[in-house]
């Protein structure tokens, strides 16, 4: 019997979820409200990425005379800028919604879903009218949104969200970034090659990152001239002028500092979509945190499931709600799906970049695991010389009782492209070994996640051998 499944949501969990329930032969009624793609496609990761490269170029121009090249009177133009950034998001969106209308199981429906019971699901339609849909299960993916946080004067004008950032064309003279997550690090970043000064306040830099990276960013931050405040909280956001101030307090002592800012960035993170879904209908339970699920993903409710953003699991990545999605549409459709939480790359669009999977060295020391740790440089490196973007490192951690990869941090040029050497190791179980005996490409950036794991076995050509401690 052809299963009816009902996914609330078209982002990368939503319409993944809708084309793997689809090739498993299962009737899919999508239902999204506003755009295919959802907040990663329209809003997130593809915009923020476009306006990336924009800075990398920026950056560059800047640096040319270290290349032997003479760049004059260049600059940026904002509404080129935002034209570019749409066209790449609507030939992504067009792509994903000829994808999803070559499923014929695949009905798209544009509107506003809410629960009437566990089987059943009202649909406000765009054109004012309603339907009703009956299904045998239903997949929440609804996604996340910016939260403001509780700091007074937050409702003032230009004070703002990323989602709002997105949409202006011009570049503010002087940018306040509040949030030392993933997003204010990235829009700090970005705006301060854009031509922006930025003014970072962070209470941390990045969650459950390497301690070593926490340390050292904030350093080349201000090597790019971005000024840069952490361990520090806003306290308020008042109107002076034609400026915004903001009054910030460090947290572990007693002393404020105030900074002015044409506009003022709010990235202190984002909350579940769970607004008008009813779900008290259905005794699903949910907090600020997002929706209640199980090791399988579904909620308090028998056959409905939440993946992504949405869910209370905290892992907010576009691609472990692609991988949640696919694992549910396997679940429901009578296959044993694997999952594993544990282990996805993070990815840090900085300058440089930031990204690591698997253990960190503060979380192996929690654990009272014995492990490993080889360190390599990318200023060894001959590609990053070349580059050059001699600066930071590959760091990989092993366990010492059977030397398999535990966990991989990486600083430095296209870290987020070299980071699923070490996720595909810990996924798998691979040992040093299976490492070392890979003969990795010269010159190449992968060259130096290579020379790290050799020196998990002290055998790194390129790396100077340990000192050793005088007793």
């Amino acid at each position: 019997m052809t299963k009816n499944i009902a996914v609330i949501g078209a982002g990368p969990g939503g319409y993944v979820a809708a084309i793997r329930g689809a090739q498993l032969g299962a009737n899919i009624y999508l239902i999204e409200e506003r755009e295919v793609g959802g907040t990663c496609l329209n809003r997130g990761c593809i915009p923020t990425k476009t306006y990336f490269r924009n800075a990398e170029i920026m950056n560059n121009l800047k640096r040319a005379n270290e290349f032997g090249i003479t760049v004059d009177n260049f600059k940026l133009d904002g509404k080129a800028l935002q034209e570019r950034k749409k066209a790449v998001v609507n030939q992504l969106v067009k792509g994903i919604e000829q994808l999803i209308a070559s499923y014929k199981n695949i009905e798209f429906i544009p509107g506003k879903a809410s629960l009437k019971d566990k089987n059943n699901i009202i649909v406000n339609l765009k054109d004012g009218s309603s339907r009703e849909i009956t299904v045998d299960h239903i997949v929440i993916a609804t996604g996340s949104k910016p939260t403001m946080t509780e700091t007074k004067g937050v409702d003032l004008e230009g004070v703002i969200t990323s989602d709002d950032l997105l949409e202006m064309e011009e570049i503010p003279e002087t940018l306040i970034v509040i949030g030392g997550g993933v997003i204010g690090l990235e829009f700090a970043s970005i705006y301060q090659e854009l031509g922006s000064q930025v003014i970072l306040l962070a209470s941390r830099i990045l969650k459950n990152v390497d301690m070593e990276i926490a340390r050292r960013l904030p350093m080349f931050f201000k090597k790019r001239g971005m000024e840069t405040y952490v361990d520090i909280r806003a306290k308020e956001i008042v109107k002076e002028g034609d400026k915004l101030k903001v009054v910030a307090r460090y947290k572990n002592k007693d002393k404020e500092i105030e900074v002015l800012g044409d506009k003022v960035l709010i990235a202190s993170g984002r909350g579940p979509v769970v607004e008008g879904l009813n779900l008290d209908n259905v005794g699903i339970e949910y907090d600020k945190n997002g929706i209640k699920v199980n090791e399988h993903f579904e909620t308090t409710a028998e056959g409905i499931y939440a993946i992504g953003d949405v869910n209370n699991l905290g892992i907010q990545l576009a691609h472990v709600a692609s991988a949640q999605g696919v694992y549910v549409m396997e679940k429901i459709m009578g296959l044993n799906p694997d999952i594993n939480l544990d282990v996805y790359p993070n990815c840090v669009f900085t300058f440089p970049e930031v990204a690591f999977v698997g253990l960190t060295e503060e979380e192996l020391k929690e654990k009272k695991i014995d492990y490993k740790v080889s360190k390599f440089l990318f200023a060894a490196n001959g590609k990053a010389l070349s580059l050059g973007e001699g600066e930071g490192f590959v760091k990989v951690f092993s366990s010492k009782d059977d030397n398999k990869i535990l966990g991989v941090t990486i600083l430095g040029p296209h870290a987020n492209d070299l980071i699923h050497e070490g996720a595909l190791a810990i996924a798998n179980g691979l040992d040093v070994s299976s490492i070392s005996r890979t003969i990795h490409a010269h010159p190449t950036l992968s060259e130096a996640f290579m020379e790290a794991v050799h020196g998990l076995e002290d055998k790194a050509i390129h790396m100077a051998p340990p000192r050793k401690r005088k007793r």
